[in-house]
């Protein structure tokens, strides 16, 4: 049976539930490099994978015509309606079209959303017609959900939007085209703040791990990553514009991308953070965009969490003799303030009031992850909160 879990995450996992385990998942081919994605696509039938449904979103469905869709065969269907935080609506709407275009494979083209989108029609597939969808994953954005079997669907029809996490390994992308093409059109908050998003993939899923384990080996060298490229990024400058000036290239765009996938290389052993669901609790049930949430949580829940971390982010440790959780903190920190992108609640149409709601949310849905907070967790709680703010 596959995999599922809901958002309530039961009882707390302890280092030793991850340390000395890698788990992977079936996860068939992964392609990187400049201008990759038409010969890919183009050998999709040779591979089995027929008679696809593209995933999309309106902004991109331009340069979907350009890269995408003259090289896809037997083509059944293309959707664009796929809002932000996978809302049950849209997903069931989604299905609908997937069944009656007799669609037999998903090429997702987009973001985490679109991402999460494939991997939940695909999931909900099985259980109406014995056997999930395939996915081709062709990520614009730099969160590394292209390489997870995690997705979220909002629920929409409660008090509040609430958004439900699932992990099902049949869902992971089959296939996952890298090209550094596919961020062109990306704008430029987006892309960035999904960088931040893949930092958050790669530390908060060291949390239960040693030093030593595969996860953190390879998050590591993907943090370094992301911290020497975005590093020389241009303030206000659109991508494609960065690119056109010299600013940045291709090449960085690629390394970019390798960095997303070096920090979410084994998801499956990765299990998410306090800053993650207070994420999911901001982005499906406030509407914030899914990839900001972390530039205004990891570095404070981080800094927050430090002695429930203890030395597992000692890889991280300069001369300066900070305590490596501090360090981290105020690198993401400085991180977000260059790229120019927002690190407060107050910023967003969040009013303080909330606060309380929102960690009532956390309480109720993710006590192993508030407990990172460690001695009088609520009362610490709050007081995070209120700094996020």
């Amino acid at each position: 049976m596959a995999e599922t879990t809901l958002a309530s995450p039961g009882a707390p996992r302890k280092s030793s539930d991850c340390d000395g385990v890698l788990k992977c998942l079936p996860q068939e081919e992964i392609r990187w490099g400049d201008s990759i994605v038409a010969e890919a696509l183009q050998g999709l039938r040779a591979r089995g994978i027929e008679r696809p449904i593209v995933f999309t979103v309106e902004r991109l469905l331009d340069s979907a015509n350009e890269l995408v869709l003259p090289h896809l065969q037997e083509l059944v269907d293309v959707i664009t309606d796929m809002p932000a935080h996978a809302p049950d609506s849209a997903i069931e709407a989604a299905l609908g079209r997937c069944i009656v275009s007799g669609a037999r494979a998903i090429v997702a083209y987009g973001g985490g959303s679109v991402l999460d989108a494939a991997k939940a029609v695909s999931y909900f597939h099985r259980r109406v017609h014995d056997g999930n969808l395939p996915i081709i994953a062709l990520p614009t954005t730099l969160s590394g959900s292209e390489f997870s079997h995690y997705f979220g669907v909002t629920a929409t029809t409660g008090v509040r939007p609430f958004k439900r996490s699932y992990a099902d390994r049949e869902t992971v992308p089959r296939v996952v085209l890298l090209d550094p093409n596919l961020l062109l059109n990306t704008p430029r908050s987006l892309l960035l703040s999904s960088a931040i998003k893949g930092l958050d993939h790669a530390i908060e899923g060291m949390r239960l791990v040693d030093a030593d384990h595969p996860h953190a080996i390879m998050a590591a060298a993907g943090v370094r990553s992301f911290f020497d490229v975005l590093a020389k990024w241009p303030r206000e400058l659109e991508t494609r514009r960065a690119i056109e000036d010299g600013k940045v290239s291709l090449d960085d765009l690629l390394q970019l991308q390798l960095a997303a996938w070096r920090c979410y290389f084994y998801p499956a052993s990765v299990i998410y953070g306090l800053s993650h669901r207070i994420g999911h609790v901001l982005g499906g049930t406030f509407g914030l965009p899914h990839s900001v949430t972390s530039c205004i949580t990891l570095a404070p829940v981080v800094r927050s969490c430090a002695p429930r971390y203890g030395d597992k982010l000692r890889v991280f440790e300069d001369s300066s003799g900070l305590q490596a959780g501090e360090l981290v903190a105020d690198r993401i920190e400085s991180l977000v303030s260059h790229l120019g992108l927002p690190s407060r609640l107050r910023a967003f149409d969040i009013d303080i009031a909330v606060l309380s709601e929102i960690a009532s949310l956390l309480r109720e849905n993710y006590t192993s992850e508030v407990e990172d907070l460690g001695e009088d967790a609520d009362h610490k709680l709050d007081g995070l909160l209120q700094s996020l703010w």
